[in-house]
């Protein structure tokens, strides 16, 4: 071996050697618009496409990041039934879909309970992670959400939840339909301690989510262009066999038929809540005056 052979040629390979990228891989994303966009700027702007607007799907501490003052938040812990009560199997074991869906999301379940302040405000808010089996509703679920509002009466402070949901959970059975119920409850139990209420649909809100707590707020408010409904479009189009709108089971659809009270853009739910919060709150106090002031007079007419 010569040096030609020894030490040329090995520099010369080395030049034309395929050099290792330190860029980072998955720095853009396609929008349904179809416009391509850089992730962080996605980020910043709260996951909201500056190209059409469409409002991206957020986990939920990206949600109460964008909504607490100062994305301050502490969650509340939230008791966790037993996995699997009905040994449940189709393509694949329950079992092991919740594993999957705890390693992607690093949730227990679907449902995500924090505790900070809006506009100074304490409140209690809820969120639903979609890419938890589609922020399907079962008995863990059940528990969250009535954490929430037990929370929300032991503070006095407003309950708000975020809905993002393909309904109860199937893997569940009936045990996932008696969360409709008792969710209910739930919310009747904040309505008789005067504490509001605020449920802001996201997309989608479905199935038996819709037909449950998620339509009980004492306000409604949406996302632009969130789904929201009960059955699926196909299902409602083939039993009354007529060609629906295009916007049919829209946010704005909804809205003009009187399901919802206002559709507000992810920027600026905060300071509409707020404000909205300030005027309800009010209203509470008031009636709590009032009503003290009855039970004093009735006192003293007993008492004369």
């Amino acid at each position: 071996m010569n040096w030609i052979t020894k030490f040329i040629k090995p520099k010369i390979k080395s030049l034309f050697k395929k050099r290792s990228s330190k860029v980072e891989e998955n720095l853009w994303t396609t929008c349904s618009c179809k416009n391509l966009i850089y992730i962080e700027d996605l980020d910043l702007n709260q996951k909201v496409c500056p190209k059409c607007g469409e409002h991206h799907k957020l986990t939920c501490k990206e949600r109460f990041k964008t909504f607490f003052d100062n994305k301050e938040f502490e969650l509340i812990e939230t008791p966790l039934p037993k996995d699997d009560p009905l040994n449940f199997e189709d393509k694949k074991k329950y079992t092991d879909r919740l594993k999957s869906a705890r390693k992607l999301t690093g949730q227990d379940d679907a449902i995500l309970i924090g505790k900070g302040k809006i506009q100074k405000i304490d409140v209690i808010v809820g969120a639903q992670d979609f890419r938890f089996i589609g922020g399907s509703f079962g008995a863990a679920s059940g528990e969250a959400f009535i954490a929430g509002a037990q929370s929300a009466i032991e503070n006095n402070a407003p309950y708000i939840f975020f809905s993002c949901s393909g309904g109860q959970r199937m893997h569940e059975s009936s045990i996932a339909l008696m969360q409709m119920s008792r969710t209910a409850l739930a919310v009747h139990e904040l309505k008789k301690k005067n504490i509001p209420f605020i449920v802001v649909l996201t997309n989608p809100t479905t199935g038996g989510v819709t037909a449950s707590w998620a339509m009980l707020g004492d306000i409604l408010i949406s996302e632009p262009k969130s789904v929201i409904g009960f059955a699926g479009r196909r299902v409602i189009q083939d039993t009354v066999r007529e060609t629906l709108p295009d916007d049919f089971q829209t946010a704005e659809y909804v809205k003009d038929h009187g399901g919802i009270d206002l559709i507000v853009e992810r920027q600026y739910l905060n300071s509409t809540i707020g404000t909205l919060l300030n005027v309800l709150l009010k209203k509470v106090e008031a009636r709590a005056k009032k009503e003290s002031n009855v039970k004093v007079d009735q006192s003293l007419q007993s008492a004369s």
